[in-house]
């Protein structure tokens, strides 16, 4: 299923993008799509057998809003450096183990919401990024196969990033990682079973209508069922958490002198094979 969340930002209803492309309204079956639903096998049943039986309403999609396809998101867990391509592009070693850091859960915008460049910033930088959305309250898993069962679905994610912040300023990458509007998410959560390989998806991001991005989740230094179950060592993972699995090469950050980073007026779009498409236009703060 590809399940998402429209209206207003804080007043979104929950709806569903069936087979044929037209948007249904869910409001009937379920309050909105978050952890608790994500939790409950026999309410995503109740969903899939109303969709089945085309019985949902039809929404009106002409200049609705998309929000976040996910409520209440208790933690965003992000995992850096996560593909060959980037972390060669940026001259860091391979990690031995994953590098693991938060954004809060305020960052999270629809995935066309304006993003907004931070008063202040020179370095505001791209990263088109699969999202997981945990199902299952996940501790100390010890498989993969344990752990991609604790996955509801996937999302695409943009983990925009200010470099200088997050590198040239102290401490951790936090003050980089958690400005406003700072991870769009979106626009569906899309049920794990629609994706049976999450190491077979393609990923792209342009800026201005030029390809930055064009990579492949094939290329993770740690897969998704590493992932999360490394993440689990260290952390409980609750259902309606968010994992962002890393961004491939081709961030402004890798590019040459001068490094073409965001500025308000650009405008970046980026897309995982399955999962949906983006499209952000940048504001100041």
């Amino acid at each position: 299923m590809k399940l998402l969340r429209v209206g207003p930002p804080g007043a979104e209803r929950p709806a569903l993008l069936d087979q044929d492309g037209t948007l249904r309204d869910l409001s009937a079956l379920v309050d909105d799509i978050d952890g608790s639903l994500l939790a409950d096998a026999s309410a995503l049943d109740r969903v899939r057998g109303a969709a089945a039986a085309g019985v949902l309403p039809a929404l009106d999609a002409t200049g609705l809003r998309v929000g976040p396809p996910v409520a209440r998101i208790g933690k965003v867990v992000c995992i850096g450096l996560n593909y060959h391509g980037h972390a060669a592009e940026t001259g860091q070693a391979t990690p031995a183990e994953p590098v693991v850091f938060l954004k809060a859960a305020d960052t999270v915008v629809g995935p066309d919401d304006t993003v907004l460049v931070p008063r202040g910033s020179v370095k505001t930088d791209w990263e088109v990024e699969l999202a997981i959305v945990i199902g299952r309250t996940a501790r100390y898993l010890e498989t993969d196969e344990q752990a991609l069962a604790h996955v509801a679905g996937y999302a695409v994610a943009h983990d925009v990033s200010e470099r200088e912040f997050q590198i040239e300023r102290g401490g951790t990458w936090d003050k980089g990682k958690n400005c406003e509007t700072f991870n769009p998410l979106g626009p569906w959560l899309v049920t794990a079973d629609e994706v049976p390989d999450p190491q077979g998806l393609g990923l792209k991001l342009w800026v201005n209508g030029e390809l930055k991005q064009d990579g492949h989740t094939s290329d993770q230094i740690f897969p998704v069922a590493e992932v999360v179950r490394y993440v689990s060592r260290f952390m409980t993972l609750y259902p309606g958490d968010v994992i962002n699995t890393g961004t491939p090469a081709g961030v402004a950050m890798g590019q040459p002198e001068p490094k073409p980073y965001l500025r308000p007026g650009d405008v970046v779009e980026l897309e995982v094979e399955g999962l949906g498409r983006q499209r952000q236009e940048l504001k100041g703060a």
